[in-house]
């Protein structure tokens, strides 16, 4: 991996504990950066991430907390600033699925899935942006979806949410660009996780059959891309989707 200069610098970064999250967390703490992450359920999880990067020499805390929920997401970003003294990199990252046909698709399914995905959005780069602005810097990295950018039958409620995530993306990079703070977001494609890791042989196979470059993605690569997004190589870069898909999104 590239170690991209993050001396000093501190990340918060949501739904931190497993996943593409906690390659993010581990990634951002190589690069020099201490790192805030939440969890929602996970202690156990979140506890041994803390002591992974702790043996890294940088400082980790984990905070439980829904980033559905608007008073505990500023709450975490106040608790970061008081134990940090500053905030200089949120990742938007927490995020769940719940795939149905849309004839078949609960409305409580389709508001857990827009709450979760990008409500938190909303509610944790709100909650960071006097910060940012008083500190005339700052990184906000989204976590979207490739199927934010293209669709996937079957994700109605997911895709909505990713395709929202992009265009606030958009919007907060015009509204704080002359503050020096970039906001950007990440495409993902697929990748390994405990969801793909769930497939049979035939649905992975079909996954790859749309993929140009015939392989799924390891969550290394996507915290790679989110380390550069933080660092000062890509200061004049604001307001873009990053696809990291294989291809996908052509």
């Amino acid at each position: 991996m590239t170690n991209y200069n993050l001396s000093e610098k501190i990340a918060l970064i949501t739904g931190g504990s497993r996943g593409i999250g906690r390659q993010i967390v581990l990634h951002l703490a190589d690069s020099g950066a201490n790192v805030a992450f939440t969890y929602r359920s996970r202690k156990e999880d979140a506890d041994a991430l803390v002591a992974e990067v702790q043996a890294k020499g940088q400082k980790a805390v984990a905070y439980q907390s829904n980033a559905a929920d608007h008073a505990q997401s500023n709450e975490v970003v106040q608790q970061v600033i008081k134990e940090f003294g500053r905030l200089d990199i949120l990742v938007n990252n927490a995020g769940i699925t719940k795939d149905g046909l849309l004839m078949r698709m609960s409305e409580q399914d389709w508001d857990d899935v827009i709450q979760t995905n990008l409500k938190s959005v909303f509610n944790f780069t709100k909650a960071v942006c006097r910060q940012m602005m008083g500190q005339q810097a700052g990184k906000i990295i989204n976590i979207a979806s490739v199927v934010g950018v293209v669709g996937n039958a079957g994700q109605a409620n997911y895709v909505a949410s990713k395709a929202g995530v992009i265009g606030f993306t958009k919007s907060i990079a015009k509204e704080l660009a002359s503050r020096n703070i970039q906001v950007n977001a990440i495409a993902p494609g697929f990748i390994e996780t405990e969801m793909t890791e769930k497939l049979n042989e035939k649905q992975k196979e079909a996954i790859l059959g749309i993929i140009p470059q015939k392989r799924i993605a390891k969550p290394e690569e996507i915290a790679s891309v989110v380390c550069f997004l933080a660092s000062a190589d890509s200061n004049y870069i604001t307001g873009q989707v990053l696809c990291v898909d294989g291809g996908m999104a052509m």
